[in-house]
């Protein structure tokens, strides 16, 4: 037989201990088969027999790469994570290879949410607010009166962006879709919710200055109140009335009037929506109005609509569901140092 070279045997060793398999280190060195595989049975003892199938396109750091981009990185595309990869390695990766990566790594894909924009000052007010009332309970809850104003569209539309997140993760900015309020629309609405159901409603024709806000007060807030302490057995000045930041809000005209009539006011810090439970009522308005199979043929059919759902189909439990979720937003953001909360 004839003498097989050192050189060749040791070059073919180290093949089948970096995983080739017989025939590709047959192929390499110009050793026999069965040469090849005396030497795997008498220098790899333990190795495994090399597994049939496709090979893996990526290596394990390939893969951390890919799951570092999209957690440091902040990279929310699994093409764009492809591309920057194929630069480094120099070979083909498709965006379906990168998603089961990021997938096997624990993560998934979210659509990302709109969040207000939140300054640092923001962030820091809100978690005060929330250390604030941290301890408040149930009952506490009960008395305030929820107001917000919301912009109803005769066509939803969509407009959807995603992230990568991990199971129980927290939100972070490049998971969110930041945006910043603003007015317009199709129709806006003022309107308030209680622990016991929605309040009165109103259409709002142009922009709300501090005079027609007054105004809206002076009806629809009054009727509210009226209504809530009756049902939920409280005393006027136990009653509690939320609105934001907005100017018009905090104007003197306002102020004054809401001194004159002895409101308790809820201070609220700034771009803190989530915290205000009447959202989660504007949402499910929105989605029951969405339930129509055709779209409403002008503004006033539109407005029906929206009255119809909101004096007929939100339920006083509904109302009382989303404000006994007040402890669990505050300690949320309280988690979140702040920051974006799930709601």
């Amino acid at each position: 037989m004839k003498q097989v070279p050192q050189e060749t045997v040791v070059q073919a060793i180290s093949l089948l201990k970096q995983g080739k398999s017989v025939r590709e280190v047959e192929g390499s060195t110009g050793l026999s088969k069965s040469t090849v595989g005396r030497l795997r049975k008498t220098h790899c003892f333990g190795l495994g027999k090399p597994k049939g199938g496709r090979c893996k396109i990526l290596s394990a750091a390939d893969e951390r790469y890919c799951v570092r981009q999209v957690t440091k990185n902040r990279m929310s595309s699994a093409a764009n994570v492809a591309k920057e990869l194929e630069k480094d390695i120099g070979r083909k990766v498709s965006a379906v290879t990168v998603r089961r990566t990021l997938r096997k790594a624990g993560l998934g894909a979210i659509e990302k949410p709109k969040k207000p924009l939140l300054s640092a000052k923001n962030i820091r007010k809100r978690l005060s607010w929330c250390m604030a009332h941290k301890d408040w309970t149930i009952d506490d809850w009960k008395r305030v009166i929820w107001s917000d104003e919301t912009k109803i569209d005769r066509f939803n539309s969509d407009g959807r962006t995603w992230a990568w997140i991990r199971s129980g993760e927290s939100l972070k900015s490049h998971h969110v879709k930041m945006t910043v309020k603003h007015g317009g629309g199709s129709i806006m609405l003022w309107s308030t919710i209680t622990y016991a159901g929605v309040g009165w409603m109103c259409k709002i024709n142009g922009n709300m200055d501090q005079k027609l806000y007054k105004e809206v007060l002076e009806d629809e807030l009054e009727r509210t109140i009226e209504f809530s302490i009756d049902k939920l057995e409280l005393e006027r000045h136990q009653a509690i009335f939320q609105h934001d930041n907005d100017p018009k809000h905090t104007s003197k005209l306002v102020e004054e009037y809401l001194k004159e009539q002895s409101y308790s006011i809820l201070e609220w810090p700034a771009q803190s929506p989530v915290l205000n439970p009447i959202e989660s009522m504007w949402s499910l308005l929105k989605r029951r109005l969405n339930d129509h199979e055709t779209a409403p043929k002008g503004m006033n059919e539109l407005y029906e609509r929206v009255t119809k759902v909101w004096y007929n189909l939100m339920k006083p439990e509904e109302c009382q569901k989303v404000i006994e979720s007040m402890p669990k937003r505050i300690k949320q953001c309280i988690k979140n140092k702040g920051r974006w909360t799930d709601y």
